[in-house]
C-alpha cells in the first residue's frame, strides 16, 4: 500500500488529521524532522554557489580526493 506525506499548516489541522485518521482505524507515525544548522547552512551555500555559476563538474572519485 502507499504511504502519505501530509504537511498540516497549524495545530488545528494536524489534530484534525489525527482524529480522522484514528477514527478510519489508519495507522500513522508522527515524526518531527529538524536539520542541524550546518547542514541548512551548507545546503544555502551551495545554492548560492549554484546561482552564481561556480559549479565545478563531477568527472570521478580520483578529482574529488585531489
Amino acid at each position: 500500500m502507499d504511504a502519505l506525506i501530509v504537511y498540516p499548516e497549524n495545530k488545528e489541522q494536524l489534530t484534525a488529521l489525527k482524529a480522522v485518521m484514528k477514527a478510519m482505524k489508519i495507522s500513522f507515525e508522527q515524526k518531527s524532522v529538524i536539520y542541524p544548522n550546518h547542514v541548512v547552512e551548507g545546503v544555502k551555500e551551495s545554492l548560492q554557489q549554484a546561482k552564481d555559476g561556480k559549479l565545478t563538474p563531477f568527472t570521478s572519485v580520483r578529482d574529488m580526493l585531489n
